[in-house]
């Protein structure tokens, strides 16, 4: 799979050298090295006096991005992303981590190869643009702005990255705009797999496909605005919306039993970042609600080995993340020539990925968990980011706190535009 993407890519470079005024070539990336100072065994949360003391170390590369556009004239574009996450490699500890359903919600689960982009784009105006292809879905603060020069922390937050797709890309059409103060953006596309939800993750792999195309059995409907009316102020409004029930492949006709239960799933976002001279503040609060959750849960349980892939777990019926970082440029303090910056931030975040509806027990408390993290991010140059960050995770009571410290390199840049 790498080999094959690697080769694309070289003939699209080779293929667009020749009109290079009209090719954009980019990217980002990150390197990640941490020390966890809780446990990283499977059983933690539920023999959770069994596993304190423990610690563990990880090394990652979360992401490596490449980006080729093409401005092909008279109003016609097209953009591809690239990307390669934890290098590209599963690891054999996969099948046991997914049976037990305790993945660390900062990490995605193995290493793969994506196309995250592919979409060809009509300009009539600014007001009028429309794609057509594989899009970021832009439901969320981190789906809108998912580069790792747009947020603190070393890891993308927590709360959205656990319960929400990320980053959430699927294939579709989308009309989007902009006038001065205002963006707008509202999409059709491919429904998300209510049997892909899970207690841990409530719709985030939802998404994601085992396959060589994308079932759109169910179509999700996704809208998105944002304000730019204040100077350094942006607020944004998104939501999704979609049936996720019988999204499967091969199709599957319900019985007249469950001919009603359909898995809607909506949800709702609000997100915003301001920036000034020298003050950064984000934030953003999402909740999420799938219909029948009990009833779909259920069934999931119920379906044979020989199907197509499904997680196991049970899932609740509505999800919850909220969070804000704030970050101050110290640098003038010591120095007024200075062309970097140093900025000194703290972020707080609540999320529940799990929180169950009518006929639904309430026996995994380890969902509900509050996050705190402060750091440095020192800017030597407006393309680059080398970030330091402790953080705190607190459980309820009865489970281990879950501290660590991490180390980051980052970029994002447009190597010719």
């Amino acid at each position: 799979m790498n080999k094959h993407l690697l080769i694309v890519l070289c003939c699209m470079l080779i293929s667009f050298s020749m009109a290079a005024q009209r090719l954009t070539i980019g990217g980002y990336g990150e390197v990640a090295l941490t020390r966890n100072f809780y446990s990283d065994n499977v059983y933690r949360y539920s023999t959770a006096s069994a596993h304190t003391g423990e610690s563990h170390g990880r090394f990652d590369i979360p992401h490596a991005v490449i980006y080729l556009g093409y401005d092909f004239g008279k109003g016609w574009s097209m953009q591809t992303e690239i990307e390669f996450e934890h290098t590209g490699t599963g690891t054999a500890m996969e099948k046991e981590f997914e049976e037990a359903g305790e993945w660390e919600s900062e990490v995605e689960k193995g290493g793969e190869v994506e196309l995250e982009q592919f979409w060809i784009q009509k300009s009539f105006f600014p007001q009028l643009n429309v794609r057509v292809g594989h899009i970021v879905v832009p439901v969320g603060g981190l789906n809108n702005a998912h580069e790792p020069l747009n947020f603190f922390t070393v890891y993308r937050p927590e709360g959205e990255f656990t319960i929400l797709p990320s980053t959430w890309h699927d294939t579709g059409i989308s009309i989007w705009g902009r006038t001065r103060s205002w963006r707008y953006e509202v999409q059709m596309i491919a429904g998300l797999d209510a049997y892909m939800f899970s207690r841990d993750n409530f719709v985030k792999n939802g998404a994601g496909s085992p396959f060589e195309f994308k079932v759109a059995n169910q179509l999700g409907f996704v809208g998105r605005v944002d304000n730019y009316s204040v100077k350094g102020l942006r607020i944004g409004l998104s939501a999704y919306y979609g049936n996720s029930m019988n999204n499967t492949y091969p199709y599957e006709q319900m019985s007249e039993q469950y001919a009603s239960v359909k898995g809607r799933t909506a949800i709702g976002s609000m997100d915003f970042d301001y920036k000034g001279k020298r003050l950064i503040v984000r934030g953003n609060a999402d909740y999420g609600y799938v219909s029948d959750a009990a009833v779909i849960s259920r069934l999931k349980r119920n379906r044979t080995a020989n199907e197509a892939p499904y997680d196991k777990t049970s899932f609740g019926q509505n999800a919850v993340a909220a969070g804000v970082e704030a970050g101050y440029d110290i640098l003038p303090w010591f120095s007024q020539k200075a062309d970097s910056q140093v900025f000194v931030f703290a972020r707080y975040e609540y999320y529940n990925p799990y929180i169950p509806g009518e006929g639904q027990s309430d026996n995994v408390p380890y969902t509900r968990k509050h996050r705190i993290a402060a750091g440095i991010n020192w800017y030597p140059l407006p393309q680059l980011a080398v970030k330091a960050e402790y953080s705190h995770r607190f459980l309820p009571e009865g489970f281990n706190p879950e501290p660590s410290i991490s180390l980051g390199v980052a970029y994002m840049a447009y190597f010719n535009k």
